[in-house]
């Protein structure tokens, strides 16, 4: 049950966040606070059916960087240190795509300056991230099932005549 909730809330991550990084009309503050409001809702969701162990909440660690990013303030230095340090599950392409999208919903917001937008270039120049821009939705955690050692002896099994497995002999 905990490896299934993790994959579907890995799904749930991969597509918001690639709606998030190829859709202007998204990349908002109030879309911000809608995104982290749910993730909320989840990550209680999780609490009260005690799943809080299976690691999907962490798979949602991308998604929440990028509603918090969101949110932030988007002009001082200290503010480009401030995401630069906060967003280390979103890749540098990532971060500058939504900086990019960013669109003010009010006229009390502000576009992203390109001045800015490079100063957060320049912070995560040193990172190594993958190349790639979109999460893959398909990628499937591998399925782990525990060992549970069996009560019966192998030397006490009789194996039935009717499945022709005279070749296997007992040692």
């Amino acid at each position: 049950v905990q490896q299934v909730f993790k994959q579907l809330f890995y799904m749930i991550n991969a597509v918001a966040l690639n709606n998030l990084l190829l859709r202007k009309d998204v990349c908002s503050w109030s879309t911000g606070m809608q995104l982290r409001f749910n993730i909320s809702q989840l990550e209680e969701w999780l609490r009260g059916k005690n799943l809080q162990q299976s690691g999907a909440a962490e798979t949602l660690e991308p998604l929440i960087q990028a509603a918090q990013l969101l949110q932030l303030k988007k002009k001082t230095s200290e503010d480009a240190e401030a995401i630069c340090s906060l967003c280390t599950s979103l890749t540098t392409q990532q971060i500058v795509k939504i900086l990019n999208l960013y669109t003010p919903v009010n006229e009390f917001e502000e576009r992203v300056t390109v001045a800015f937008i490079r100063d957060i270039q320049m912070h995560l120049q040193e990172r190594n991230d993958p190349p790639q821009l979109l999460l893959d939705f398909r990628h499937v955690f591998p399925v782990l099932f525990p060992f549970n050692p069996s009560s019966i002896t192998m030397d006490s099994i009789q194996l039935p005549a009717s499945l022709n497995l005279e070749f296997l002999n007992k040692v």
